[in-house]
């Protein structure tokens, strides 16, 4: 034996000793335990207890296999023999050295004998340190179960197999590991694999504590906010404050609400500061009114889309009369969500299930009302939101919470108002929204009004996205033009260019009248008034596009009426007679034939905010020194734009260039020109006066009057092209308001004229053209018609 070896003093003599087989337990030397005796295990106590045999009241102690004999075990001896408490027989057995199983051999008695071999152990200086090294890991073992008397009894092992053989008591060993320790006679072996069992175990034993830690400490947190939580309502009972308002509320509320998940864990954040924060804190208003209004928001609230297309239209007749163009394009609208409906293919929360509608045209043509017919024909809430003079951005996008004040845009409480989250809502007069140092509110439309965009809209004040892509925006605006392009172009143009005559009668009659005698408390019995009489009120008393100044004159009458009514009469029966004592005197008459009845003068169409209406150009010529355009020079007044004095400008080269063809004396433009367009505190601008310029200029030249039944619009060119304009419709509503029986447009304006109504194309008779010789051919009176005398007094 070498010097860094020391061998077990066990003998290594060959003895015979009965066998003691036992299930679920492998015995490991050093142990001391009871076992339940069967008869076999009985039959081995009793013949070691005989004293015979060599036995000497020892035993072997072997593991039970299933599939062959254990081929080691440890000798054990007897320390009593007695019985369970519950009454089974049992012997307590202290195991002693690891011994190798022979083959059988004869004793006496009913026990099974066989020979056994007593292993020796050799330890080495590795196994020594493998042992202080394991006796560390037990010891820490031991420590996590604060088995400290245990710990005592390890700290005094100093053998290396005595050591090695404590993890029979471990219970983290399985019986198999276990049955592999007591197999194995190399120390060293013995304890490398322990160390590597142990620190596997340790580290899930340190897993499962960190486990068990968080989980605790979740569980205790909850109680402790809890616990807290009732101390600070002792607390605030005590000094009298009572619970902060509504805090218990909000959180069951929260927890009640059908929101979003993000809006939810949004929610509970800002409850958890309210209820950590003091009732004297000013942040706590500013917490409850953001809660309310996220709360009081309609998180997925819808109202069903009514998909009877039929219905629908029989509703938008029933409140508006006309707008066909209107009306196709919201049953239009409805008709696609149906069918989309019907195959399963909603867009809920998704990009372009909404719908974006601009209403264009001038005032009092029902832009507004018909954004409620629309609600009403789709079963959808509606509100409406006023734009005129906006010029805050924060009205759009709401305000920061940090501003004193803070509120939501106007947008999401339109959608807080209509209670759902697919109304219609109507964005009054979008084009008269402003910009300043506060921002451009247009701009911040950009994302409002782009299906592509809104279902994820952020409002400043709730920093939460809200899904804007079910709803139906209806913008109204009176001059598209006013609108940014950007903004324009994610929206779809519908233009409403104005009532004719008939319309305006009609409106009168089926819409007008009821309402205002309703306002009126007056009986349709009480009151009539004849159609020739609301004709007469639409052409000569009215000159607008809509019919709001005609619905006020109705009004008027209707007063005088009661008036009466409440007097001696029984009746009032309006007719054309009638008018003046109720609504005074006529307010326009045809002037057209007046004003050009001298050369230099004539009737132009044009387009402004409040529709169509008809534009005098006036052209005179003196004698005198230069002006802006050199030889005679030229004047412009009446307030014009640059683009207009540009088309003056256009218009006296024009006829310079071309005087011999037009019959136009040379000399005669060699004057100072004066051209003046009427109203002159009115702007105006725009290049469709080009050809009613050349013909009035034209006019004064050759001596020759303009028709005073002609009217003319179209940009021109120096060679006299005529080019495209726009409000074509509206222009032509005009002429026919003003008594005009011709009119003369641009030839790439007549595809334009099919939006027109047939009852206009058949009071005006419209020449399309495409060079300005043909308007002044066609609108100047035949030669001989007007003197050259009035010329001359016109020119001078």
């Amino acid at each position: 034996m070498s010097a860094s070896q020391t061998s077990n003093p066990t003998s290594s003599q060959t003895s015979s000793l009965p066998v003691l087989f036992v299930n679920d337990l492998v015995l490991l030397p050093g142990m001391v335990v009871p076992i339940e005796l069967d008869e076999a295990a009985q039959a081995a106590i009793d013949a070691a207890r005989s004293g015979g045999h060599e036995a000497d009241g020892r035993v072997l102690v072997a593991p039970r296999l299933e599939d062959r004999y254990a081929s080691y075990g440890v000798i054990a001896g007897i320390e009593r023999v007695g019985r369970f408490s519950g009454g089974a027989p049992a012997a307590v057995l202290r195991a002693g050295s690891r011994a190798r199983i022979g083959s059988g051999v004869s004793g006496p008695g009913a026990a099974l004998w066989v020979e056994v071999e007593p292993v020796d152990e050799v330890v080495s200086d590795a196994a020594r340190e493998l042992a202080e090294e394991y006796k560390r890991l037990v010891v820490a073992v031991l420590q996590r179960r604060e088995a400290w008397q245990v710990i005592d009894q390890v700290q005094r092992l100093t053998e290396p197999a005595a050591i090695a053989d404590t993890a029979g008591w471990a219970p983290y060993l399985g019986d198999e590991r276990k049955r592999e320790l007591l197999e194995q006679p190399d120390v060293e072996e013995r304890l490398t694999r322990l160390l590597a069992w142990t620190r596997e175990h340790l580290a899930e034993a340190e897993l499962t504590d960190k486990i068990g830690h968080d989980v605790r400490e979740g569980m205790e947190t909850t109680q402790r906010e809890y616990l807290l939580r009732q101390q600070l309502a002792a607390i605030r009972k005590e000094l009298g404050e009572g619970e902060p308002e509504g805090s218990e509320d909000y959180r069951a509320r929260v927890e009640a609400a059908d929101v979003p998940d993000g809006v939810r864990e949004a929610l509970l954040r800002e409850v958890d500061k309210l209820e950590r924060s003091s009732e004297q804190s000013p942040e706590v208003a500013y917490l409850r009114t953001w809660l309310d209004t996220v709360l009081d928001l309609p998180w997925g609230v819808t109202t069903e889309d009514s998909t009877d297309v039929v219905a629908a239209r029989a509703v938008l007749d029933a409140d508006h009369h006309g707008l066909e163009e209107v009306k196709d394009r919201i049953v239009e609208y409805l008709a696609v969500r149906a069918r989309r409906a019907e195959r399963g293919l909603q867009v809920v929360g998704g990009r372009g299930s909404g719908a974006v509608v601009l209403l264009a045209g001038p005032p009092g043509v029902g832009k507004t009302s018909l954004g409620e017919s629309v609600a009403h024909a789709l079963g959808r809430k509606f509100v409406r939101v006023a734009l005129g003079g906006v010029r805050d951005e924060a009205e759009i996008r709401g305000h920061r919470r940090t501003y004193v004040g803070a509120l939501p845009g106007r947008i999401a409480r339109a959608v807080k108002e209509a209670g759902s989250m697919n109304p219609v809502v109507l964005l009054d007069e979008v084009d008269k929204v402003g910009a300043d140092y506060r921002g451009d509110p247009a701009a911040a439309l950009l994302e409002v009004l782009d299906p592509a965009q809104n279902h994820t809209f952020r409002d400043h004040y709730l920093e939460l996205d809200l899904d804007l892509s079910d709803v139906l925006f209806i913008a109204t605006a009176n001059v598209v033009e006013q609108i940014p392009g950007a903004l324009l172009d994610r929206m779809e143009l519908v233009t409403i260019d104005g009532y004719t005559e008939d319309d305006k009668v009609a409106i009168a009659r089926d819409f007008l009248l009821p309402r205002q005698l309703e306002r009126a408390a007056v009986g349709p019995e009480e009151f009539t008034i004849t159609d020739e009489a609301l004709r007469e009120l639409a052409a000569n008393h009215t000159r607008e596009a809509g019919v709001r100044q005609m619905e006020r004159l109705l009004a008027r009458a209707l007063r005088k009426a009661a008036t009466r009514l409440a007097g001696d009469a029984e009746q009032v029966a309006v007719d054309v007679a009638d008018l003046p004592d109720l609504v005074g005197r006529a307010r326009f008459t045809p002037e057209s034939a007046e004003r050009t009845a001298v050369p230099g003068v004539a009737t132009g169409l044009a387009v402004t905010g409040l529709g169509g209406d008809v534009l005098f150009i006036e052209a005179s010529a003196h004698a005198g020194g230069s002006g802006e355009g050199g030889r005679g020079g030229l004047t412009i007044t009446g307030q014009l734009g640059e683009v207009m004095k540009e088309s003056a400008q256009i218009a006296l080269s024009y006829v310079r260039a071309h005087a011999e063809e037009l019959g136009v004396d040379p000399a005669f433009l060699d004057r100072a020109i004066h051209v003046h367009v009427p109203a002159g505190a009115v702007p105006k601008d725009g290049p469709s006066a080009g050809i009613t310029m050349v013909t009035a200029l034209t006019s004064l030249a050759t001596g020759r009057p303009v028709r005073s039944e002609v009217g003319m619009t179209g940009e021109v060119t120096l060679g006299g092209r005529v080019l495209p304009i726009g409000g074509l419709k509206q222009k032509l509503l005009a002429a026919q308001r003003a008594g005009l029986t011709e009119v003369f447009v641009p030839l790439r304006n007549e595809p334009d004229l099919d939006d027109v109504p047939a009852e206009v194309l058949e009071a005006l008779t419209v020449h399309v053209v495409g060079d300005v010789r043909d308007v002044v051919r066609g609108a100047l009176e035949p030669v001989g018609a007007g003197s050259a005398a009035e010329g001359e007094a016109a020119a001078a």
